[in-house]
């Protein structure tokens, strides 16, 4: 009787232990899930910096506004652009990037981007420094801070503000 109960308790010990084994690595599988996730939005979120400067260098107006969630606000100076047809607009006709005559590349130094995300939400901060080709010297820069958000499976811009950057030598 006493072996039956020993062998009990090892019985038991070791569904208990298996059981414990099995919640720690789902745990540790759970929590690799979500670094994994996290690091995978950091980067989406990173890419729309590399199709903003795209989109500025080729004058592409199309990729610029695919960057741009439907309702999305952009502050520029003392003007508030509301949603997607205005802020169009303003790229077509009041950003100096996208001008006929303006050929410059545009880019940002990667230490000069930031970015966050909580869940389905994020910030984008990055630099604008445009340079002729022509001349070799950055004729304008900028600075902008935006709020992004996933929205149907994709990191849109929901707002954005335009700000001074400063460049150092």
């Amino acid at each position: 009787m006493r072996k039956l109960t020993y062998l009990g308790l090892v019985a038991a010990l070791l569904v208990a232990l298996q059981l414990g084994l099995g919640r720690a690595t789902a745990s540790t599988a759970s929590r690799s899930d979500a670094v994994t996730q996290r690091e995978a939005d950091l980067y989406e979120i990173t890419q729309i910096e590399a199709k903003f400067h795209r989109a500025t260098s080729h004058h592409d107006l199309n990729l610029m506004m695919s960057l741009w969630a439907p309702g999305a606000v952009f502050n520029i100076g003392t003007e508030t652009l509301v949603g997607k047809q205005q802020i169009r607009h303003w790229f077509a006709t009041g950003n100096s990037a996208f001008k006929a005559g303006d050929n410059w590349e545009s880019d940002t130094p990667s230490y000069k981007i930031r970015a966050t995300v909580n869940g389905d939400k994020g910030t984008l901060y990055f630099e604008c420094h445009y340079v002729d080709p022509a001349t070799q010297k950055v004729v304008h820069y900028v600075a902008v801070q935006h709020q992004v958000q996933k929205v149907n499976g994709v990191w849109l811009i929901t707002n954005s503000a335009s700000q001074p950057a400063v460049l150092k030598p």
